[in-house]
């Protein structure tokens, strides 16, 4: 498969997953076996001895990568740090945690095949605690409210676009608010949406960056709801779009 009929593209940040990548890897070598898709594993600034990991464990294999960031600035910078180096036309990100399947990006990339590349993808959770149902019901009603967009399960992956949708981003958010900025400006540019379930597993190795205790959970509640008045304030003074 030569590099130039690659046409999807999956990042995969990775922080700290050492004890992932062996299991990660070998997912994302069944995937891009079956598809024209590539895949990147981004350093994120561990601390731990990933980057020696990821540079043993991808020696010989064919089309997943690595891109290295030297110090962590954010989930959100290094998926942006992974997509300027993408190949594809249709490009994205999912979880290091194996909390999801990485094959699930099948299922995408089935949409895309079907409804051609102008929609924007992303999974729906399912077999998730209660407890993180109600959370995400209640995120997702304060921000459809905030923003006047019907916006669901905002932080569920795969998530699935058009390089060119990429291309038109104006200063995303280096957090884990990039998952709300995406979405949000996929309805905003009026891409169609579309979802797929996914099944959400136990994490497998390692803790939550950030849905670790009600006080993490609260750090990550406090930043999403700073960004989404952000964005907000952005359509209050531009012309109904937050780029």
């Amino acid at each position: 498969m030569s590099l130039d009929k690659i046409n999807y593209s999956l990042i995969i940040p990775c922080f700290n997953e050492s004890k992932s990548l062996p299991n990660l890897i070998e997912r994302c070598s069944i995937l891009v076996s079956k598809k024209t898709i590539e895949v990147i594993l981004v350093d994120n600034g561990s601390t731990d001895n990933t980057n020696e990991i990821l540079k043993e464990l991808l020696s010989n294999r064919n089309h997943i990568r690595s891109v290295t960031v030297r110090k962590n600035q954010g989930y959100g910078f290094g998926i942006l740090s992974g997509l300027k180096k993408a190949r594809g036309n249709i490009i994205g990100w999912t979880h290091a945690d194996l909390q999801t399947d990485p094959l699930d990006v099948l299922d995408s990339i089935e949409l895309f095949e079907k409804n051609g590349n102008n929609i924007f993808t992303k999974g729906v959770r399912k077999g998730r605690p209660l407890a993180d149902n109600f959370f995400t019901l209640g995120m997702s009603f304060f921000e459809t409210v905030l923003l006047k967009k019907p916006l669901w399960d905002i932080n569920a992956q795969p998530t699935m676009f058009p390089r060119v949708f990429f291309e038109s981003w104006d200063d995303p958010p280096y957090d884990f608010s990039l998952d709300l900025y995406a979405y949000f400006l996929a309805k905003t540019k009026k891409l169609d949406v579309l979802r797929h379930k996914v099944y959400f597993g136990k994490r497998q190795f390692g803790v939550s960056s950030w849905n670790i205790d009600l006080k993490s959970k609260f750090r990550f509640i406090k930043r999403t709801v700073s960004f989404s008045f952000e964005l907000k304030k952005r359509l209050d003074h531009g012309n109904n779009s937050p780029s």
